[in-house]
């Protein structure tokens, strides 16, 4: 085992917030947000998914969103030579997953969302394939959760064997 600084345990545990929250976010919006706007007619769909796409894009949520994958980075960096790297590694690979999923699916359908002029068609193109792509960063986001707690676990243990 590798030498550890005072501050591993803070940022492993920081990762393990920040991911969670995240995987929260994606979890509501499979579980509550998605379905419930399903019931909607195609204008007032349109217009709420515009609505959240705008307002979601603040410091608080690009904090938790762009923290997460930087404090899983550092983590597994620090974790190296340790028992539970495994885990942390792990979860940086599921969540840089779901990080590119939104990247290259979910918000480039945010953007013509954005821009499509009929709310049929809009929500015709859209609907389907960002519920399908939200529930893939979800499962893959509580997966990295799930690592970053075990990880935690097995830290834990470590420092109680010490």
């Amino acid at each position: 085992m590798t030498k550890r600084s005072g501050t591993t345990g803070g940022v492993l545990g920081a990762a393990t917030v920040a991911m969670g929250l995240i995987a929260g976010t994606f979890y509501v919006f499979a579980c509550a947000v998605m379905p419930g706007l399903a019931r909607s007619d195609d204008r007032i769909y349109v217009e709420v998914m515009r609505n959240i796409n705008d307002v979601i894009q603040n410091p608080v949520f690009m904090l938790s969103f762009l923290g997460a994958l930087l404090l899983t980075g550092v983590a597994a960096w620090q974790s190296r030579g340790e028992r539970h790297r495994r885990w942390v590694w792990t979860a940086l690979t599921a969540y840089a997953l779901a990080f590119l999923v939104t990247v290259a699916f979910n918000i480039p359908l945010n953007n013509a969302l954005a821009t499509t002029t009929d709310p049929a068609t809009a929500r015709a193109d859209f609907e389907n394939a960002w519920v399908a792509w939200n529930v893939a960063r979800a499962v893959l986001s509580t997966a990295a959760v799930a690592c970053l707690a075990r990880a935690l676990l097995l830290r834990g243990r470590s420092d109680a064997a010490a």
